[in-house]
């Protein structure tokens, strides 16, 4: 797959200058291997510490607000799942618009590194938001007010993702999914809970990378 191809029209009549068309996206085959060798140094330098700062502090206050009980199973449970097919599709679809713009995508060779990327990103999702709805939103809405905790959650999950290397484009588009689980740790009913917005942050993590450009290179979406 390499760089991509670059596609050349020509006017009609087969005269005139050739117009160069975008060229196509790089689409990388990554195997277990690849994904093992990200997923080392990512456990490492991130999920760890995150796990850590977060049972510290559950640890020595359990604070209500952070949201580690599961609240209201039912509410929770049918916001997490119903959300979480939907931006999962929401996210494949996004990848569609914007791999073309980004130029490359990493694509899964094979149904092994799928179902390692799901696993690893079904892990992720609680820990990240354990961190940016638990800790953030959560505590500064209890010191500040709402308004406050939400900001500021949504705004570090958002730009952090910049620290890992990723694109503006991919950067600003995490808001999609930080601005609604932000609402929705918020205003769902019951006491704050982290299980219904995990489950949709998994799935939408799912959709844009991994699984998502998977199926969307099977259905023949992305070329």
């Amino acid at each position: 797959m390499g760089r991509g191809r670059v596609d050349v029209r020509v006017a009609p009549g087969g005269t005139g200058p050739a117009r160069p068309l975008r060229p196509a996206p790089a689409l990388v085959a990554t195997r277990v291997g690849d994904s093992l060798a990200w997923m080392r140094s990512d456990l490492l330098m991130r999920l760890l510490p995150f796990a850590v700062v977060v049972t510290a502090v559950w640890v020595a206050w359990r604070p209500a607000w952070m949201g580690m009980t599961p609240g209201r199973v039912g509410p929770q449970l049918a916001f997490g799942l119903a959300g979480g097919v939907v931006s999962f599709a929401a996210a494949c679809l996004l990848q569609v618009a914007m791999t073309p713009l980004r130029g490359s995508l990493r694509v899964p060779a094979n149904g092994a590194d799928v179902a390692l990327q799901a696993s690893y990103y079904l892990v992720n999702g609680p820990i990240e938001e354990a961190v940016f709805r638990g800790l953030l939103q959560g505590g500064l809405g209890a010191l500040l007010g709402p308004a406050a905790g939400i900001a500021a959650g949504t705004t570090a999950y958002v730009l952090y993702h910049r620290l890992g290397g990723w694109a503006w484009i991919d950067v600003l588009a995490t808001a999609l999914v930080g601005v609604p689980v932000a609402l929705a740790f918020w205003l769902l009913p019951g006491p704050p809970s982290l299980l219904g917005v995990s489950l949709l942050h998994a799935g939408a993590t799912c959709g844009f990378l991994g699984p998502g450009p998977w199926l969307l290179r099977r259905l023949r979406l992305l070329r």
